[in-house]
């Protein structure tokens, strides 16, 4: 374990990043799987309709066609929330709802986060838009979702037009977070290293570091990954931001074992 990472952690300094792939550990519906729905929705046939784009230019298609996001998010929450889902059967969930992070940013819409801490007795305030800001207390953890919550449609980061606004860096939102980054170390996890949107969000994190922190006082960054890769490692590295591998091949396994080194 990385020693830096462990007293960041210790001392209440590391903020945790989470993304889809900590609630795909519960078995949530994927990203071809929401895809195939708005194929079936807008008479596509789903094979062929996820060669006319990426998922966010797809998405943006059918809230054109359909002029509202409105019936797809309420699909996305019957389907991401279903019956059988037991969070409390969780050990990243735990370990997460447990852990002495200073914020929780999350890319999720999903409540999952929200119910490990319900289910640990752990206090904290969510924070989904501007308003949710002025209920924080300073005494809970504060849970911000960068992409929106199921509870707001308007707050969905869903098409390709809404990830571009949101990675503009303008909103209040990412004020906060260009300001919680600038004092604390970042830990990623649950994140496609192939991922552009997300590989936007690490560069636009290390310019706001460059052009805001001394090299010599700058927090380390960290991205968890449970598979080796060299070009990653390599580019996020000169961004200041360091690949954490893990030797297990499940991703499950390596993120919980992961998590519980660096919580024990």
């Amino acid at each position: 374990m990385d020693e830096e990472l462990s007293n960041a952690y210790r001392s209440g300094k590391l903020m945790l990043f989470v993304g889809a792939g900590v609630s795909a550990n519960l078995g949530l519906p994927t990203w071809r799987d929401l895809i195939n729905r708005i194929a079936s929705e807008l008479g596509y046939d789903p094979t062929i309709f996820a060669t006319y784009g990426d998922p966010l230019a797809l998405a943006e298609y059918y809230i054109k066609k359909t002029g509202s996001i409105g019936p797809l998010r309420s699909w996305m929450d019957r389907e991401w929330h279903r019956s059988g889902i037991e969070v409390s059967q969780s050990d990243i969930h735990r370990l997460i709802a447990l852990g002495n992070f200073y914020r929780i940013y999350t890319t999720n819409y999903d409540r999952w986060l929200e119910a490990a801490h319900d289910e640990s007795g752990v206090q904290y305030d969510k924070v989904a838009k501007v308003s949710d800001l002025v209920a924080t207390s300073e005494s809970h953890r504060q849970i911000i979702k960068l992409h929106g919550d199921f509870d707001d449609d308007k707050s969905i980061v869903l098409s390709e037009t809404s990830f571009f606004d949101r990675l503009s860096f303008e909103s209040p939102l990412d004020i906060k977070l260009r300001n919680d980054v600038l004092g604390n170390a970042v830990l990623f996890i649950g994140y496609s290293l192939s991922d552009i949107n997300m590989r936007l969000l690490f560069y636009r994190l290390a310019k706001t570091w460059d052009d805001s922190v001394l090299p010599a006082t700058r927090p380390k960054s960290y991205v968890f990954t449970h598979r080796p890769n060299p070009v990653a490692q390599e580019v996020l590295g000169s961004w200041g931001i360091e690949l954490i591998v893990s030797d297990e091949d499940d991703p499950k396994a390596a993120l919980t074992g992961f998590l519980g080194d660096l919580t024990s």
